[in-house]
């Protein structure tokens, strides 16, 4: 299927990449840059989360660059199987990490300034924000490319 939008090799595929190198990266950097977030074991999860999203939309973002200017849709089986089962990996991991540390962001939110400064609340729910961002372009693409699988 030459026409599938979203699938690898094609220029909303590059855009769903890039998307979500950008938000990974956003997420990242609030939840790193200048606060401490070690203390709290939802935060490492999404920080390495995070960590895994990038270079995997990176890489893939450089496949889809390289596909669309040679005109070479790298459209095999087994190439396809391992970028969906990544994608899916990936996906269902940063709305586990996102979630979880939506979650602890409200209950410290909600336990008063002692426990969370109004500064770094306000940077763990952006970057809880900009983890959901990526994940909903994650699992978007592993949907596009599942159903280029599924054409096979």
């Amino acid at each position: 299927m030459e026409g599938t939008p979203g699938s690898l090799g094609t220029g909303a595929s590059l855009s769903l990449r890039l998307g979500q190198a950008l938000f990974s990266t956003a997420s990242l950097l609030f939840m790193s840059v200048d606060v401490q977030f070690y203390s709290y074991t939802s935060f490492c999860f999404l920080v390495t989360i995070m960590g895994l999203v990038i270079p995997w939309s990176s890489t893939l973002a450089l496949v889809d660059i390289y596909s669309i200017f040679t005109r070479c849709h790298l459209r095999q089986p087994g190439v396809m199987v391992i970028v969906v089962i990544g994608d899916w990996v990936l996906a269902l991991l940063s709305l586990a990490a996102a979630s979880a540390s939506a979650s602890v962001v409200a209950i410290l939110a909600s336990a008063g300034g002692s426990y969370c400064p109004p500064k770094f609340c306000g940077r763990y729910q952006l970057s809880a924000a900009m983890a959901f961002l990526s994940w909903f372009l994650t699992a978007a693409s592993s949907l596009f490319n599942l159903w280029l699988v599924a054409s096979f």
